[in-house]
C-alpha cells in the first residue's frame, strides 16, 4: 500500500463517493478504483459496501478508517518535524472567501505568509454567497457565524461587533440617528443573499431589542459594494466591524447609536474535516487571529467600539 492510496481512501470515506473523491485529489475515476482494490486486497476485507446508487463504509471500513485517519496524522506530523523552520509550512491554500473581508484585509494577510513561506501557494473563493465545498473545491472558509453542521472543524478567530455608519456628508445632509426610531427617515444600503434582502435590522439597548424594517432603493449581493455605497454617502449600512476598519479609522464612515449596538457576529475559520487542518491552515488561523486583534483594539483606541464588546 501507497500513503497516496491512503489518503484516497479516507476521502472516499469523506464524500462517499468515488467520483467526488478522485476530483478533489485530481486523479481519474479509474485510478482511484484501483488504488481502493490495491488497499483492500492487502488488507483481505472490503472497506466500502457498494451499489449502483450509493458507498457507504462497511463495518471492518467503519473500524479501520480512524486508525487509518491517526496514522496519517502521525506521519505528517514526523515529516513537518524533519522540515527547517521556514520550510516546515507549505501546500495549497483553498480557501473561500467573503468580498469585502477577503479582497481588502485576508488576501494582504495571506500574500504576506507567501512571503514568508514560498512553498504556501493559494486558491480563493471569493464570494458572498454560501459556500460549498465539495462543489466549490474549497478546503476552508472564513465567515462570519460558528459552523453549522456537527461535521465540521472550526477555529473562532473573534467576536466582531456589526456597526451601523454613515459618511460624514451623508450625515450633514439628512443628519444623525440617535434611536432606532430614527432609522425610518433613512437610507438603507443592504446586503442581499440570493432573494433575500437584508432590510430589517436588529438593535439592543443591553435590556430591550429593537426591529427595524428599513427603506432603501440599493441592494447588492457583494458586501464590498454595500461598504463603497456607504463610504459614497449614498445611505446608512450595517456593516462588520472588521470590514469598516479601514474606513472608520481614516474618518471616511462614522459609526452611528453606540447606546443602541447592532447585535454582533463570530468570524470563524472552517474546516469540512480534520484533514483540512494543515500547518498552513494553522499558521493562517494564528494570523487572521492576530490582524482581527490588532484592528478591532485599534478601533478601541480610538474610541470607535467598546472592549467590553469584544469579549
Amino acid at each position: 500500500m501507497q500513503i497516496e492510496d491512503l489518503k484516497l481512501i479516507l476521502k472516499v470515506a469523506e464524500f462517499r463517493s468515488i467520483t467526488l473523491a478522485a476530483a478533489k485529489l485530481d486523479m481519474r475515476i479509474a485510478t482511484a478504483s484501483a488504488a481502493i482494490k490495491r488497499v483492500e486486497t492487502e488488507l483481505g476485507t472490503e472497506l466500502f459496501v457498494r451499489t449502483t446508487r450509493h458507498l457507504r463504509l462497511s463495518s471492518a471500513g467503519e473500524r479501520y478508517i480512524p486508525q487509518c485517519e491517526q496514522a496519517l496524522l502521525v506521519l505528517e506530523q514526523a515529516r513537518q518535524n524533519l522540515k527547517g523552520e521556514h520550510d516546515e509550512i507549505e501546500g495549497e491554500l483553498r480557501i473561500a472567501l467573503s468580498s469585502d473581508l477577503g479582497r481588502n484585509l485576508v488576501i494582504p494577510w495571506i500574500d504576506e505568509i507567501m512571503d514568508s513561506y514560498p512553498k504556501v501557494s493559494l486558491r480563493t473563493h471569493i464570494s458572498d454567497s454560501n459556500i460549498d465545498f465539495y462543489r466549490d473545491s474549497v478546503d476552508i472558509a472564513l465567515r462570519y457565524g460558528s459552523p453549522s453542521d456537527a461535521s465540521m472543524y472550526g477555529f473562532k478567530i473573534g467576536q466582531v461587533p456589526r456597526l451601523l455608519c454613515a459618511s460624514q456628508a451623508y450625515l450633514d445632509q439628512h443628519g444623525y440617528p440617535t434611536h432606532p426610531d430614527d432609522l425610518s427617515r433613512h437610507q438603507g444600503l443592504f446586503y442581499q443573499l440570493q432573494d433575500i434582502i437584508n432590510n430589517v435590522w436588529e438593535f439592543t439597548d443591553g435590556e430591550s431589542k429593537f426591529k427595524v424594517k428599513m427603506d432603501g432603493r440599493r441592494a447588492s449581493n457583494d458586501g464590498d459594494l454595500v461598504r463603497r455605497w456607504c463610504v459614497a454617502g449614498k445611505g446608512v449600512a450595517v456593516k462588520s466591524a472588521l470590514d469598516i476598519a479601514e474606513d472608520l479609522l481614516n474618518d471616511k464612515v462614522v459609526a452611528l447609536m453606540p447606546d443602541y449596538p447592532h447585535i454582533s457576529a463570530e468570524l470563524w475559520l472552517i474546516c469540512p474535516s480534520r484533514q483540512s487542518i494543515t500547518p498552513a491552515v494553522r499558521l493562517l488561523r494564528d494570523v487572521c487571529r492576530e490582524k482581527t486583534a490588532f484592528l478591532l483594539n485599534q478601533l478601541v483606541a480610538k474610541g470607535i467600539l467598546d472592549k467590553n464588546a469584544l469579549s
